[in-house]
């Protein structure tokens, strides 16, 4: 509930006003270009850094073992309750219990936009990490590779539309706090 009474009382902003705000948003591996393409297809100016010379080589591509949700393909009795339960066990209970709810809600929609498809054209999926359901999805051992590439394809779309300006081989040094929030960083150029 925490989720839906947060984005139920959340101030918007205007379409207008969107492109005056920037959003630096810091690496290129699966978090940062998909929130970066989300933001800039949301219609936000947004400044994307990261250390390597390509986006492309982001270390997310090492995610090889497959991403979980609660699809329930194979009929097992799995559920958004089911897989919420499992990753907060899984983390030994030390995890923020509302963040993985929200995780497993919005877990379906995420294997939907995957590329991670079998030859039949359906999703490759497997009980993995002593589930017992089936929950994981995969696509023969190159699950972050794929991800990885539709994500940096999302990211480029937006790089050439305009609305991302993509900064490589810079490392963030600090974040820049005035009043308390997050109003900028220091980076720094790593070829000059």
């Amino acid at each position: 509930e925490k989720w839906t009474n947060y984005k139920a009382h959340q101030k918007l902003v205007n379409p207008a006003n969107k492109r005056r705000l920037d959003i630096i948003v810091v690496g290129t591996g699966l978090a940062g270009a998909s929130a970066a393409a989300s933001l800039g297809e949301m219609g936000f100016r947004v400044f994307n850094f990261c250390i390597q010379d390509s986006p492309r080589r982001a270390h997310s591509i090492a995610a090889q073992g497959g991403i979980n949700a609660a699809k329930n393909y194979q009929n097992d009795g799995d559920s958004v309750y089911r897989l919420f339960y499992d990753t907060v066990k899984g983390g030994d209970y030390r995890a923020r219990e509302a963040n993985v709810y929200r995780l497993a809600e919005v877990s379906n929609a995420i294997i939907d936009q995957c590329v991670a498809r079998e030859y039949g054209g359906t999703l490759d999926n497997r009980s993995f990490g002593g589930a017992q359901v089936s929950r994981t999805f995969y696509a023969k051992g190159q699950t972050g590779q794929q991800l990885l590439l539709g994500a940096y394809s999302a990211l480029s779309r937006q790089v050439n539309v305009g609305t991302v300006k993509l900064y490589t081989r810079y490392e963030m040094q600090d974040v820049v706090i005035v009043d308390g929030r997050a109003r900028g960083i220091i980076a720094k150029n790593l070829v000059t």
